[in-house]
Protein backbone atom coordinates (compact mmCIF):
# COMPACT_ATOMS: atom_id res chain seq x y z
CA UNK A 1 0.00 0.00 0.00
CA UNK A 2 2.95 2.36 1.14
CA UNK A 3 4.44 1.69 -2.60
CA UNK A 4 1.25 2.64 -4.14
CA UNK A 5 0.68 5.88 -2.11
CA UNK A 6 4.26 6.61 -2.89
CA UNK A 7 4.00 6.06 -6.93
CA UNK A 8 0.95 8.48 -6.83
CA UNK A 9 3.04 10.95 -5.28
CA UNK A 10 5.72 10.54 -7.53
CA UNK A 11 3.01 10.79 -10.66
CA UNK A 12 1.54 13.41 -9.06
CA UNK A 13 4.47 16.24 -9.32
CA UNK A 14 4.45 16.33 -13.13
CA UNK A 15 0.97 16.72 -13.22
CA UNK A 16 1.17 19.46 -10.79
CA UNK A 17 4.21 20.94 -12.86
CA UNK A 18 1.94 20.92 -16.35
CA UNK A 19 -0.84 22.81 -14.40
CA UNK A 20 1.42 25.73 -13.11
CA UNK A 21 3.07 25.85 -16.45
CA UNK A 22 0.06 26.15 -18.71
CA UNK A 23 -1.78 28.69 -16.25
CA UNK A 24 1.41 30.61 -15.89
CA UNK A 25 1.62 31.11 -19.64
CA UNK A 26 -2.10 31.73 -20.46
CA UNK A 27 -2.94 34.41 -17.82
CA UNK A 28 0.30 35.85 -20.05
CA UNK A 29 -1.64 35.91 -23.13
CA UNK A 30 -4.83 37.09 -21.91
CA UNK A 31 -5.47 40.06 -23.11
CA UNK A 32 -4.97 43.35 -20.54
CA UNK A 33 -2.60 43.48 -17.44
CA UNK A 34 -3.05 43.55 -13.82
CA UNK A 35 -2.56 47.62 -13.95
CA UNK A 36 -4.75 48.57 -16.67
CA UNK A 37 -8.03 49.78 -15.95
CA UNK A 38 -10.86 52.51 -17.04
CA UNK A 39 -8.02 55.01 -15.77
CA UNK A 40 -5.16 55.09 -17.12
CA UNK A 41 -1.96 54.42 -14.75
CA UNK A 42 1.07 57.26 -14.95
CA UNK A 43 3.51 55.46 -17.04
CA UNK A 44 6.04 56.05 -14.37
CA UNK A 45 3.95 54.74 -11.11
CA UNK A 46 3.02 51.70 -14.00
CA UNK A 47 7.32 50.84 -14.66
CA UNK A 48 7.39 51.13 -10.79
CA UNK A 49 4.63 48.42 -10.18
CA UNK A 50 6.17 46.03 -12.52
CA UNK A 51 9.51 46.28 -11.25
CA UNK A 52 7.82 45.66 -7.74
CA UNK A 53 6.07 42.60 -9.42
CA UNK A 54 9.34 41.38 -11.29
CA UNK A 55 6.91 42.03 -14.54
CA UNK A 56 9.63 43.78 -16.22
CA UNK A 57 11.34 40.64 -16.22
CA UNK A 58 11.38 38.65 -19.32
CA UNK A 59 8.73 35.86 -19.27
CA UNK A 60 10.94 32.94 -18.74
CA UNK A 61 12.91 34.73 -15.96
CA UNK A 62 9.15 35.57 -14.55
CA UNK A 63 8.47 31.58 -15.04
CA UNK A 64 11.78 30.33 -12.95
CA UNK A 65 11.40 33.10 -10.01
CA UNK A 66 8.06 32.28 -9.61
CA UNK A 67 8.63 28.48 -8.85
CA UNK A 68 11.55 29.12 -6.99
CA UNK A 69 9.01 31.11 -4.66
CA UNK A 70 6.47 28.13 -5.24
CA UNK A 71 9.33 25.98 -4.04
CA UNK A 72 9.37 27.89 -0.77
CA UNK A 73 5.43 27.68 -0.17
CA UNK A 74 5.56 31.51 -1.27
CA UNK A 75 2.68 31.66 -3.46
CA UNK A 76 2.98 35.56 -4.06
CA UNK A 77 1.64 38.65 -3.75
CA UNK A 78 -1.75 39.65 -4.77
CA UNK A 79 -1.83 42.33 -7.49
CA UNK A 80 -5.40 43.98 -6.57
CA UNK A 81 -5.55 43.60 -2.66
CA UNK A 82 -1.78 45.45 -1.77
CA UNK A 83 -0.25 44.15 1.24
CA UNK A 84 -1.71 40.96 1.31
CA UNK A 85 -0.35 38.01 0.21
CA UNK A 86 -1.68 35.08 -1.94
CA UNK A 87 -1.41 32.69 1.03
CA UNK A 88 -3.12 34.72 3.45
CA UNK A 89 -6.39 35.36 0.85
CA UNK A 90 -5.90 31.63 0.40
CA UNK A 91 -5.98 31.00 4.41
CA UNK A 92 -8.94 33.49 5.16
CA UNK A 93 -11.71 32.14 2.25
CA UNK A 94 -10.30 28.40 2.42
CA UNK A 95 -12.79 27.64 5.67
CA UNK A 96 -15.80 28.75 4.10
CA UNK A 97 -15.27 26.88 0.96
CA UNK A 98 -14.31 23.72 2.80
CA UNK A 99 -17.44 24.27 4.75
CA UNK A 100 -19.83 24.37 1.95
CA UNK A 101 -17.65 21.68 -0.04
CA UNK A 102 -18.35 19.36 3.52
CA UNK A 103 -22.39 19.71 3.63
CA UNK A 104 -22.95 19.48 -0.27
CA UNK A 105 -20.95 16.04 -0.25
CA UNK A 106 -22.80 15.85 2.82
CA UNK A 107 -26.32 16.49 1.07
CA UNK A 108 -24.78 14.06 -2.06
CA UNK A 109 -23.72 10.50 0.11
CA UNK A 110 -26.66 10.63 2.41
CA UNK A 111 -29.92 11.39 0.13
CA UNK A 112 -28.26 10.26 -3.37
CA UNK A 113 -27.17 7.16 -1.44
CA UNK A 114 -30.56 6.03 0.53
CA UNK A 115 -32.16 7.34 -3.08
CA UNK A 116 -29.85 4.89 -5.05
CA UNK A 117 -29.90 1.81 -2.58
CA UNK A 118 -34.42 2.26 -2.29
CA UNK A 119 -34.03 2.23 -6.07
CA UNK A 120 -32.05 -1.18 -5.85
CA UNK A 121 -34.78 -2.88 -3.52
CA UNK A 122 -37.03 -3.34 -6.22
CA UNK A 123 -35.89 -2.70 -9.78
CA UNK A 124 -37.74 -1.65 -12.83
CA UNK A 125 -41.08 -0.23 -10.72
CA UNK A 126 -42.52 3.07 -9.39
CA UNK A 127 -39.71 2.97 -6.63
CA UNK A 128 -37.05 2.59 -8.85
CA UNK A 129 -38.34 4.99 -11.19
CA UNK A 130 -39.21 7.95 -9.50
CA UNK A 131 -35.90 8.36 -7.88
CA UNK A 132 -34.01 7.61 -10.86
CA UNK A 133 -35.97 10.24 -12.71
CA UNK A 134 -35.22 12.69 -9.98
CA UNK A 135 -31.78 12.12 -10.09
CA UNK A 136 -31.62 12.86 -14.36
CA UNK A 137 -33.37 16.09 -13.52
CA UNK A 138 -30.75 16.71 -10.75
CA UNK A 139 -27.55 15.86 -13.32
CA UNK A 140 -29.26 17.86 -15.98
CA UNK A 141 -29.97 20.89 -13.82
CA UNK A 142 -26.87 23.06 -13.32
CA UNK A 143 -25.79 25.02 -10.31
CA UNK A 144 -26.13 28.03 -11.79
CA UNK A 145 -30.07 27.74 -13.04
CA UNK A 146 -30.99 25.67 -10.11
CA UNK A 147 -29.17 28.16 -6.84
CA UNK A 148 -31.69 31.61 -8.85
CA UNK A 149 -34.74 28.98 -8.96
CA UNK A 150 -34.24 28.46 -5.33
CA UNK A 151 -33.45 32.08 -4.32
CA UNK A 152 -36.76 32.70 -6.12
CA UNK A 153 -39.01 30.16 -4.75
CA UNK A 154 -37.86 29.94 -1.15
CA UNK A 155 -35.83 33.12 -0.34
CA UNK A 156 -38.53 36.09 -2.20
CA UNK A 157 -41.98 34.29 -2.93
CA UNK A 158 -42.17 31.97 0.41
CA UNK A 159 -39.48 34.05 2.39
CA UNK A 160 -38.10 31.06 4.38
CA UNK A 161 -34.33 31.43 3.93
CA UNK A 162 -31.79 33.94 3.22
CA UNK A 163 -31.01 34.93 -0.40
CA UNK A 164 -27.44 35.79 0.41
CA UNK A 165 -24.39 35.59 3.25
CA UNK A 166 -22.44 33.14 5.04
CA UNK A 167 -23.50 32.46 8.74
CA UNK A 168 -24.69 35.54 8.92
CA UNK A 169 -28.27 34.74 9.78
CA UNK A 170 -29.87 31.51 10.58
CA UNK A 171 -30.23 28.78 7.43
CA UNK A 172 -28.19 30.95 4.78
CA UNK A 173 -26.32 27.93 4.45
CA UNK A 174 -29.20 26.06 3.31
CA UNK A 175 -29.77 26.92 -0.30
CA UNK A 176 -25.77 27.02 -1.02
CA UNK A 177 -25.49 23.54 0.04
CA UNK A 178 -28.51 22.04 -1.88
CA UNK A 179 -27.70 23.72 -5.21
CA UNK A 180 -24.02 22.39 -4.94
CA UNK A 181 -24.28 19.41 -3.66
CA UNK A 182 -28.02 18.39 -5.85
CA UNK A 183 -25.64 17.63 -9.25
CA UNK A 184 -23.71 15.19 -6.95
CA UNK A 185 -26.44 13.69 -4.84
CA UNK A 186 -28.07 12.45 -8.44
CA UNK A 187 -24.50 10.98 -9.65
CA UNK A 188 -24.01 9.14 -6.20
CA UNK A 189 -27.86 8.08 -6.64
CA UNK A 190 -27.21 6.47 -10.08
CA UNK A 191 -23.90 4.82 -8.77
CA UNK A 192 -24.99 3.79 -5.28
CA UNK A 193 -28.26 1.85 -7.47
CA UNK A 194 -26.20 0.28 -9.98
CA UNK A 195 -23.29 -1.39 -7.34
CA UNK A 196 -26.40 -2.45 -5.47
CA UNK A 197 -27.64 -3.93 -7.98
CA UNK A 198 -24.62 -6.03 -8.66
CA UNK A 199 -23.89 -6.64 -5.08
CA UNK A 200 -27.91 -8.20 -4.41
CA UNK A 201 -27.41 -10.38 -7.32
CA UNK A 202 -23.78 -12.41 -5.70
CA UNK A 203 -24.42 -15.74 -4.59
CA UNK A 204 -23.25 -14.60 -1.01
CA UNK A 205 -26.59 -12.66 -0.69
CA UNK A 206 -28.72 -14.74 -1.79
CA UNK A 207 -27.26 -17.37 1.09
CA UNK A 208 -28.24 -14.78 3.40
CA UNK A 209 -31.66 -14.65 2.27
CA UNK A 210 -31.84 -18.56 2.02
CA UNK A 211 -30.48 -18.29 6.26
CA UNK A 212 -33.84 -16.40 6.49
CA UNK A 213 -32.42 -12.86 7.50
CA UNK A 214 -34.57 -10.09 7.44
CA UNK A 215 -34.34 -7.95 4.26
CA UNK A 216 -32.62 -4.80 5.75
CA UNK A 217 -29.85 -7.39 7.16
CA UNK A 218 -28.75 -8.39 3.92
CA UNK A 219 -29.01 -5.11 2.68
CA UNK A 220 -27.21 -3.27 5.58
CA UNK A 221 -24.70 -5.93 6.93
CA UNK A 222 -23.86 -7.71 3.51
CA UNK A 223 -24.79 -5.47 0.24
CA UNK A 224 -24.23 -1.92 1.47
CA UNK A 225 -19.79 -2.42 1.70
CA UNK A 226 -19.55 -3.69 -1.05
CA UNK A 227 -22.41 -1.86 -3.12
CA UNK A 228 -21.08 1.49 -1.91
CA UNK A 229 -17.68 0.87 -3.57
CA UNK A 230 -18.52 2.93 -6.86
CA UNK A 231 -19.75 6.03 -4.72
CA UNK A 232 -16.13 5.56 -2.82
CA UNK A 233 -14.46 5.84 -6.07
CA UNK A 234 -15.87 8.89 -7.45
CA UNK A 235 -15.23 10.76 -4.07
CA UNK A 236 -12.31 11.95 -5.50
CA UNK A 237 -13.48 13.49 -8.88
CA UNK A 238 -16.68 14.97 -6.64
CA UNK A 239 -14.52 16.59 -4.10
CA UNK A 240 -12.54 18.17 -7.88
CA UNK A 241 -16.59 18.80 -9.14
CA UNK A 242 -17.23 20.83 -5.76
CA UNK A 243 -14.23 22.73 -5.44
CA UNK A 244 -15.13 24.11 -8.94
CA UNK A 245 -18.84 24.38 -8.61
CA UNK A 246 -18.30 26.29 -5.82
CA UNK A 247 -17.24 28.98 -7.63
CA UNK A 248 -20.24 29.86 -8.76
CA UNK A 249 -22.29 29.17 -6.41
CA UNK A 250 -20.62 31.17 -3.80
CA UNK A 251 -21.06 34.39 -6.35
CA UNK A 252 -24.18 33.42 -6.76
CA UNK A 253 -25.16 33.83 -2.66
CA UNK A 254 -22.33 36.24 -2.46
CA UNK A 255 -20.48 33.85 -0.22
CA UNK A 256 -17.02 35.28 0.97
CA UNK A 257 -15.12 31.79 -0.03
CA UNK A 258 -12.02 30.92 -2.30
CA UNK A 259 -14.15 30.68 -5.73
CA UNK A 260 -15.59 34.29 -4.68
CA UNK A 261 -11.92 35.61 -4.58
CA UNK A 262 -10.73 33.50 -7.81
CA UNK A 263 -13.46 34.85 -9.98
CA UNK A 264 -12.70 38.35 -9.22
CA UNK A 265 -9.15 38.06 -9.97
CA UNK A 266 -9.47 36.49 -12.86
CA UNK A 267 -11.74 39.66 -13.59
CA UNK A 268 -9.09 41.78 -12.16
CA UNK A 269 -5.98 39.84 -14.15
CA UNK A 270 -4.97 39.30 -10.23
CA UNK A 271 -1.83 36.58 -12.01
CA UNK A 272 -0.51 35.89 -8.79
CA UNK A 273 -4.17 34.96 -7.28
CA UNK A 274 -5.11 33.62 -10.46
CA UNK A 275 -1.65 30.97 -10.61
CA UNK A 276 -2.03 30.16 -6.59
CA UNK A 277 -5.58 29.44 -6.70
CA UNK A 278 -5.25 26.79 -9.41
CA UNK A 279 -1.89 25.20 -7.97
CA UNK A 280 -3.59 25.26 -4.00
CA UNK A 281 -6.88 23.55 -5.61
CA UNK A 282 -4.79 21.34 -7.88
CA UNK A 283 -2.80 19.91 -5.09
CA UNK A 284 -5.96 19.13 -2.99
CA UNK A 285 -8.13 17.32 -5.95
CA UNK A 286 -5.03 15.10 -6.39
CA UNK A 287 -4.46 14.05 -2.72
CA UNK A 288 -8.34 13.63 -2.18
CA UNK A 289 -8.15 11.66 -5.40
CA UNK A 290 -5.40 8.99 -3.50
CA UNK A 291 -7.62 9.47 -0.36
CA UNK A 292 -10.34 8.05 -2.31
CA UNK A 293 -8.35 5.16 -3.55
CA UNK A 294 -6.83 4.38 -0.61
CA UNK A 295 -10.49 4.37 0.45
CA UNK A 296 -11.22 1.66 -2.16
CA UNK A 297 -9.08 -0.21 -1.28
CA UNK A 298 -9.59 -0.64 2.28
CA UNK A 299 -13.17 -1.41 1.90
CA UNK A 300 -12.57 -3.98 -1.04
CA UNK A 301 -10.03 -6.75 0.00
CA UNK A 302 -8.76 -7.82 -3.33
CA UNK A 303 -8.17 -4.17 -4.27
CA UNK A 304 -5.60 -4.17 -0.90
CA UNK A 305 -4.08 -7.24 -2.51
CA UNK A 306 -3.37 -5.66 -5.94
CA UNK A 307 -1.68 -2.72 -4.25
CA UNK A 308 0.10 -4.77 -2.12
CA UNK A 309 1.72 -6.60 -4.94
CA UNK A 310 2.12 -3.69 -7.10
Amino acid sequence: MWRFVGIRLLQAIPVILAVITVTFFLVRVAPGGPFDGEKAVVPEVKAALEAQYRLDLPLWQQYTAYLGDLAQGDLGPSFKYPGRSVNELIASGLPITAELGFYALLIAVLIGGLAGVIASLKPNTAQDYIPMSAAMIGICMPSFLLGPILLLVFGIYLEWLPVSGWGDLPGDKILPAITLGSTYAAYVARLSRAGMLEVLSQDYIRTARAKGLPEWQVVVRHALRGGMMPVVAFLGPAFAGVLSGSFVVETIFGIPGLGRFYVQAAFNRDYTMILGTTVFLSTLIVLFNLLSDILAAWMNPRLRQQFSKG
